[in-house]
């Protein structure tokens, strides 16, 4: 019994022990092969596939789509497109509803001026520079809603484990 609870733990918290674990810099084959569209922060370990034309303003239809990856904000640019790209993620869940993608934001607060962030799609690599972070409040959504010209923003929940503010992390095509 020990022995199963021991393998169920390890199972459950896999996803953020993950995110600590030394890996390739370069983007999973799985993903490569499985998804046209995925991110990979390689200071953070964070990869995962990007879920097209997300309603960021509906909690079920984001919610579910965050079990599968990260989200592309509906009316957000795609990579290419000139305009500015929108990506959000959880960076943390209750063990029961953890999967292996829905915690790819976990670390995004240790981004740094000058990190880099790789978008794929369709084969093509993006290469995107960050140069600013923020926090913000929930209702604080202008940077959703208008567009920013070329560039990148991720956004997550902070402070970890909470819905209480928004990072954004804000980053230019190089």
């Amino acid at each position: 019994m020990i022995i199963l609870s021991l393998l169920l733990l390890g199972f459950t918290y896999y996803p953020f022990l993950r995110l600590y674990l030394p890996h390739s810099s370069s983007p999973a084959v799985s993903l490569a092969v499985s998804n046209s569209f995925y991110i990979n922060i390689p200071k953070i370990n964070a990869q995962a596939p990007i879920i097209l034309d997300v309603d960021p303003f509906s909690q079920a239809v984001y919610r579910k789509a965050l079990e599968q990856g990260v989200a592309q904000a509906r009316g957000s640019a795609l990579p290419g497109e000139g305009r500015t790209i929108f990506l959000f993620a959880h960076s943390s869940d209750v063990p029961w509803r953890m999967t292996r993608y829905n915690t790819a934001f976990l670390r995004l607060g240790e981004l740094q001026l000058g990190d880099n962030i790789f978008l794929y799609k369709e084969g093509r690599e993006y290469k995107y520079q960050v140069v600013d972070k923020k926090e913000v409040w929930p209702d604080e959504v202008q940077y959703l809603k208008e567009d920013q010209g070329d560039q990148l923003i991720l956004q997550t929940c902070t402070p970890l484990g909470t819905a209480l503010k928004r990072l954004l992390v804000f980053a230019q095509p190089t």
